[in-house]
C-alpha cells in the first residue's frame, strides 16, 4: 500500500523540464538565470572554463632571479659541508662525501621533472595549435 502511494504521488508531481546544460566553454544565453552577465559575475562568480581561460592571460614564467637565488643557495649548502666550517674539536670530516653529489643530483633531477610538468602544458598547447593550423590549411587547399 505504501509503494502505491509513493508511486502515485511521484506520477502526480510535475517534473520540471531538464536544465539546458551548456558544454565546456559555452556561455549561457540567459546568464544562468541572472538579469545580466555582470550580476552573475558579482553574485555567482566565474564559471570553471572562464577561470581557466583567464589564468592563461596572467601566467608568467619563472623569473631568472629566482633561479639564480636557488643556485646560490645550493652552492652555499654544498660549501657548508666542507670540513673547515662547523668543525668540532676531535672530529675530522673528509673533504669528499658521496652525499654531496647525491644531493646535487637529486635537486637537478627533481628540478628538471618539475620544469617538465610545468612546461608540458605549453608544449601540448603549441602542438594543438600547430595541428589546428595544419588542419585549416589542409581544409583551405582542398577543392
Amino acid at each position: 500500500m505504501g509503494n502505491n502511494m509513493s508511486e502515485k504521488s511521484k506520477s502526480e508531481q510535475k517534473i520540471p523540464d531538464a536544465v539546458n546544460e551548456k558544454d565546456w566553454g559555452e556561455s549561457s544565453d540567459d546568464n544562468y538565470g541572472y538579469a545580466s552577465d555582470e550580476e552573475r559575475r558579482d553574485k555567482r562568480g566565474l564559471e570553471d572554463w572562464e577561470m581557466v581561460s583567464s589564468m592563461e592571460k596572467s601566467e608568467a614564467g619563472i623569473p631568472f632571479w629566482f633561479i639564480a637565488i636557488f643556485f646560490v643557495l645550493l652552492l652555499v649548502a654544498v660549501g657548508l659541508t666542507f670540513p673547515f666550517w662547523g668543525n668540532r674539536p676531535g672530529y675530522e670530516r673528509p673533504w669528499f662525501d658521496w652525499g654531496i653529489p647525491a644531493g646535487v643530483a637529486w635537486v637537478v633531477v627533481m628540478s628538471a621533472l618539475i620544469y617538465y610538468f610545468v612546461d608540458l602544458r605549453h608544449v601540448l598547447k603549441k602542438k594543438k595549435e600547430e595541428a589546428k593550423k595544419a588542419q585549416e590549411e589542409k581544409d583551405a587547399n582542398e577543392p
